[in-house]
């Protein structure tokens, strides 16, 4: 499924076309996504300019004259940029057209991402008042990060996954983050000193922006804006990686579920405190 960086690549990546731009006309051909696209979205759309583009954790931002898109890629979603409206294909469930000739359209398979207007203050809508800062920001640090930790008993991986702690350091990133720092997942946040949540922030802040910097990480679903994949997948040190040697130590990488996400590890390289 799309992570942060994929999110922050679709942006970056639409930003260019639509920014600045008016929108003429809205098509929805299909209503139901994770939640009821409003049956009015076409009017309350089209004339709107928009101001700029934001993402929010893995929600994009398209902030208007007089309110706020907002758009979840769920599980498969993408965003495509096209010089016209034609050609629709299974799945293509809206198309945002522009006074410049653009079509920005929303394709999703499993329909569990989300498409949403709405004129209140965008910083206390219901889906974003509670998430904790971006993993990106001066505010995601060590000094926060121990602060959050204080007197919870919960393995490392499961606490920096946790969005309201931090959001984007989703599964791929947090497993490659851990391994870079050298933490072991299951790893007790009372047990980590200060300057492992020093490393630990360094190294979520490095995956995050390499992953950025490759285009995002095609693992299934995900596709840039162009139509061309990510290439982060290239450079994972251990996710995806199950008995496979490690590229530090030749030793085999391990995995095991977490909250019933695939969580990889290298044994030597990230021991297990006692």
């Amino acid at each position: 499924m799309p992570e942060l960086p994929e999110v922050e690549t679709t942006r970056l990546g639409i930003t260019p076309h639509v920014e600045s731009q008016t929108i003429t006309k809205v098509t929805i051909r299909n209503y139901s996504l994770r939640w009821p696209i409003q049956s009015d979205i076409e009017d309350c759309l089209v004339g709107q300019h928009i101001n700029h583009i934001s993402r929010r954790a893995k929600y994009l931002l398209l902030h208007c004259t007089d309110g706020t898109l907002i758009i979840h890629l769920g599980m498969s979603g993408k965003l495509r940029v096209l010089d016209s409206a034609d050609n629709v294909a299974k799945h293509d469930h809206a198309d945002i057209q522009f006074g410049n000739g653009i079509t920005l359209r929303y394709n999703d398979p499993r329909r569990f991402g989300a498409i949403l207007w709405t004129q209140d203050d965008i910083q206390h809508h219901k889906l974003l008042e509670h998430l904790g800062p971006e993993p990106l920001s001066p505010e995601f640090n060590a000094d926060y990060l121990s602060q959050k930790a204080q007197n919870r008993k919960v393995c490392i991986k499961t606490f920096i996954m946790d969005g309201k702690v931090v959001v984007g350091a989703g599964n791929i990133y947090a497993n490659e983050a851990l391994f870079l720092a050298k933490i072991h997942p299951k790893t007790i946040t009372s047990q980590l000193s200060h300057s492992q949540f020093e490393q630990l922030v360094t190294t979520i802040k490095q995956v995050l922006e390499k992953a950025i910097s490759a285009g995002g990480t095609t693992l299934k679903d995900f596709r840039k804006t162009d139509g061309q994949p990510g290439y982060f997948a290239q450079q994972l040190n251990v996710y995806g990686r199950d008995k496979q040697a490690c590229y530090h130590c030749d030793n085999k990488i391990q995995t095991y579920k977490e909250a019933q996400r695939a969580t990889y590890f290298c044994p030597l390289c990230q021991p297990l405190l006692n």
